[in-house]
């Protein structure tokens, strides 16, 4: 549905807050702490009894920004009685649950300040660590990554694996941090405020920071086992976050000329179908066998109609990234409603 047509039904776009965040610039917070909610009603609370004591030592203007991801429980509520009391503390009400990501996405639209603070509702995450971060971020780098060196984890299902992924992902990214799943990051506005989000990428922020010549550094911080409401996440994130590490990587090297990776594997076709022709000749002059009776044409005519259609899908994806670069972004959410802005 097109998100000029949400607006008559209800819901909001953040384009009006992005233009008050302009014209007074003067008047924003200097920092943003965007938290994604999913039924977290019994967290809400706690979190909050936790956050604003620490963020009300700062020297700086600050301001909360939760995303209600589509909950199913008592969330919303818990998040009115906190914005109707703290006018720093602003939410947004997604339609539906659109997952982690979107939320994310959705809370970087919205938010003001110049330094943006993640922080997952689940208590796992110290609000107490968040000084340090602005501390380190204040020694000339553009992103600091939190790291839980000592997860309060199942340590199989999640401490192990998520290890194994953190290997590859540095591996093939070249960013090298030990925890990309870690939530509590501090990020500098100018360095994430033109990234998209899609799929599963919020983790991959400070890759896409590291494109734009970001300086990254991490530090340990602590981890607390959850103790209210269940894990969303499982075994079957690893597949996806994998997946979407693919996307980066094909993003960072081929986004702009994917006619390089289309028309590479269209000419390695066009050579199997070569090689294979020159094989049939070598059988039909040196041991006399005859072309009919082996499949070798066939792999001929699929290998060379690969080869052509590689080549066309490379061109095909020429034009769309054109297209792209042209054309008004879309948003990968739509807003029900906001508190405090």
């Amino acid at each position: 549905m097109d998100l000029d047509a949400n607006e008559t039904l209800g819901y909001q776009r953040p384009a009006q807050a992005k233009a008050d965040r302009a014209v007074n610039r003067d008047r924003s917070p200097a920092i943003s702490v965007i938290i994604p909610v999913h039924n977290e009603a019994q967290n809400i609370p706690l979190l909050i009894e936790h956050l604003f004591p620490v963020l009300d030592e700062l020297d700086h203007q600050f301001e909360v920004i939760a995303v209600d991801d589509g909950s199913t429980d008592r969330s919303m509520d818990e998040l009115r009685k906190v914005a109707d009391s703290r006018s720093e503390f602003k939410v947004v009400r997604l339609a539906r649950n659109y997952g982690q990501t979107a939320a994310m996405m959705a809370a970087l639209d919205y938010a003001s300040g110049e330094i943006i603070v993640p922080l997952d509702a689940d208590l796992q995450n110290d609000p107490a660590d968040i000084p340090m971060l602005l501390e380190k971020l204040e020694q000339n780098f553009d992103v600091v990554s939190g790291w839980r060196k000592d997860r309060k984890d199942r340590p199989i299902k999640r401490t192990l694996v998520s290890r194994i992924a953190n290997s590859v992902i540095s591996r093939i990214s070249g960013v090298r941090l030990h925890d990309y799943g870690c939530s509590l990051k501090a990020y500098r506005r100018s360095i994430v405020e033109h990234v998209r989000l899609y799929g599963e990428m919020h983790r991959f922020i400070p890759i896409y920071a590291s494109w734009y010549g970001a300086r990254i550094t991490e530090v340990a911080v602590r981890h607390h086992p959850r103790t209210h409401g269940r894990s969303h996440y499982g075994l079957e994130r690893v597949l996806k976050v994998l997946l979407d590490l693919v996307v980066v990587r094909f993003l960072d090297r081929y986004l702009t000329k994917p006619i390089y990776i289309f028309g590479g594997f269209g000419i390695l076709w066009f050579a199997v179908s070569f090689v294979t022709l020159l094989y049939i000749f070598y059988l039909k002059i040196f041991s006399h066998v005859s072309m009919i009776q082996t499949p070798l044409p066939l792999l001929v005519a699929m290998a060379f109609m690969m080869g052509v259609t590689s080549i066309l899908v490379g061109l095909l994806a020429e034009i769309v990234v054109r297209i792209y670069f042209e054309a008004r972004s879309k948003l990968s959410y739509h807003t029900r409603e906001t508190l405090n802005f």
